[in-house]
Formats: structure tokens, C-alpha cells, sequence
């Protein structure tokens, strides 16, 4: 029996690699630079399935690959699917939820508490040899425990920050989510919010939404503008849900204390962006699910959703928009 034929675009664990082996017949990429669109599409010519992560993938890829059937991101997030044209050409998109969300959680909450005490600034000031006496009060930081921490999105990594700052922080939490989520306010004791009013009361406030057009920028100059001046802003959700600019105005103008990034607008950063000269800033090279353990689940699952759906099965993460195929 023939194989079906898959593209790999990235390198994966060996492990991964024999188990597609197991099921189809493929081509890599094995080259440390990101593959080109053109070379992309000159490998997709006769092949059933991809298997990538953050690449495009728009109308003119899916008309130039007339056997392609699935998109096997290694990823949560999918914004680099044009989920229209997929529809058009009659190709599913697959993700990889769940391995990832308790690796994630745990860096939003190093982020929470790096910045509230000052963790890489602080380094660097013995680092640098300015320890000689007792540190000053301009240098003191902002407690967690207790602390009130405004989540906006209670999706599965929401949840997963929630019941770590509760648990472990006892933080009063906050959250604001397209849907409201009974079940983890009863759960885990945490209060939904308006808005605007989460944004006025919260000490630590997280991004955890998904980027797509609604999300786009909702975190801008008036949103800013509403947050306490001892606030402190974290992201490790997509950049685009920020303006970066109103985010670089904001601490300029100590409008907030802090923001601790793992992602941003343009990646990787330039290196003329000012936030990269701001001490009140930790940046992170988007690494909030880069650990040994899980970015082998997560190719290991892709690699599970990439061959079920090339040998007529039914994937187990297809994304939602794209479910009806």
C-alpha cells in the first residue's frame, strides 16, 4: 500500500520523524533558516499533508498544492492560517492544545514575579558592582501575594494562571473573557470582571487571548490610561493584542511600574526598539512553551493530528473554523 506523502518544514525530534515515517512517506526541511514561501511551494507540488509551525499559509500556497489536505501547526495559536482560503480549497488546519498550557502558566507567572520584584534589574545592579550599602526604597518591588491579578481571557492557560496565583499567591483574581466561566468561578474562587473595571483595580494584569481582528490592538492608549500607576503589564499571548507604541508611552510617561513581554508586535525585536532600554522592562525571546518536554509533545502531536488526517481519519485538534470540512 502507497504512503501518503507529507512535507516536515521545520526540524523535529528524531522520535517524531520515525513516527511520521511510520504512516507516510517524507520530505524535510532541515536547515536552521525559515523556509522560503517559494521553496515551500515548490515542495507541496504532490504532498497530502504539512507539518510546520508560524508559517503563512494563504491562497496563493493552498492553489499552488492540489493534492494538500491538512496543516499541522506546532503550535496553540494558528493567525498564520487564512482560514478563508483553507475553506476555499477545501484543507483543514490542525493545533496543538493542552501539552503546552502548564508550561505556559508557569511563565506568566516568572513574568508576574520578576517584574513586581525587580529580578533582572537587580541582577544587573550586583552584576555591575553597584551593591555597596543597603539598597535604596527606589529600588524596592511590588508584592504578589495578595495582590490583585487581572486576567483577560479565562481560556485553558487562563485557567491554568488562575489556579497558580490562587493557590499559590492567594492573589484576588480578576478576569474578562468573551464568555463568561461559571465553572472556574466556582472552582477557583475567582471574581469576572467589566473591562474597564479590571483594568482600574488589577496590580498585575495578562493578556491571555488569542490573536485574531478582535483582538487586534484591544490593548491600546485608553486601556493604558485606565491602569493604576503602580500597575504592572504582562504579555505572553501574541504581541499584536498590544500597541506596542502606547505600551512604550505608558512607561515612559509612568502612567504603569512595569511590563514583563514574551512576545511583541514585530519578532524578534529590532534592535532600535525602546523597550529594550527600559530597565522596568523584562524581554523574553517568545519561549513560553520552550521546554525540552513540552516542544517534544507538542511536534509529537502535531505529528498525530498531521497523519490521522492523510490516511481519512478524523484529526483529534482540528481548529474550530475549520471543523465542518
Amino acid at each position: 500500500m502507497t504512503k501518503p506523502k507529507v512535507f516536515i518544514a521545520r526540524p523535529v525530534p528524531k522520535k517524531v520523524e520515525e513516527f511520521v515515517a511510520e504512516y507516510c512517506e517524507y520530505k524535510k526541511w532541515d536547515h536552521d533558516e525559515k523556509i522560503s514561501k517559494d521553496e515551500l511551494i515548490e515542495n507541496l507540488v504532490d504532498v497530502e499533508g504539512l507539518l510546520t509551525v508560524g508559517t503563512s499559509i494563504d491562497e496563493e500556497i493552498l492553489s499552488r498544492s492540489p493534492k494538500l489536505k491538512v496543516v499541522s501547526n506546532i503550535s496553540v495559536g494558528y493567525d498564520n492560517f487564512d482560514i478563508e482560503a483553507m475553506r476555499k480549497n477545501g484543507v483543514i488546519g490542525t493545533n496543538t492544545p493542552f501539552v503546552l498550557n502548564e508550561t505556559v502558566s508557569d511563565l506568566v507567572m516568572a513574568l508576574i514575579i520578576s517584574t513586581a520584584r525587580r529580578i533582572t534589574q537587580m541582577d544587573q545592579y550586583v552584576k555591575q558592582g553597584r551593591w555597596k550599602n543597603e539598597i535604596g526604597s527606589d529600588l524596592f518591588g511590588a508584592d504578589v501575594n495578595h495582590a490583585t491579578l487581572g486576567l483577560i481571557g479565562m481560556g485553558r492557560i487562563g485557567k491554568c494562571v488562575a489556579r497558580k496565583a490562587k493557590l499559590g499567591f492567594d492573589m484576588n483574581v480578576l478576569y474578562y473573557n468573551r464568555n463568561r466561566r461559571p465553572d472556574v468561578e466556582n472552582e477557583l474562587e475567582v471574581e469576572y470582571s467589566d473591562f474597564d473595571d479590571l483594568l482600574k483595580k488589577s496590580d498585575f494584569i495578562s493578556v491571555m487571548v488569542p490573536y485574531n481582528r478582535d483582538t487586534y490592538h484591544m490593548i491600546d492608549y485608553r486601556e493604558f490610561d485606565l491602569m493604576k500607576e503602580s500597575a504592572i503589564f504582562i504579555n505572553a499571548s501574541r504581541g499584536q493584542t498590544v500597541n506596542e507604541r502606547a505600551l512604550i508611552d505608558a512607561l515612559n510617561d509612568k502612567k504603569i511600574f512595569a511590563a514583563g513581554l514574551d512576545v511583541y508586535e514585530k519578532e524578534p525585536v529590532e534592535g532600535n526598539n525602546p523597550i529594550l532600554e527600559m530597565c522596568n522592562v523584562i524581554t523574553l525571546p517568545h519561549i513560553g512553551s520552550a521546554t525540552k518536554k513540552t516542544r517534544f509533545d507538542m511536534a509529537m502531536l502535531a505529528a498525530e493530528n498531521l497523519t490521522a488526517a492523510v490516511l481519512g481519519k478524523v484529526p483529534p485538534n482540528v481548529v474550530p473554523e475549520l471543523r465542518d470540512l
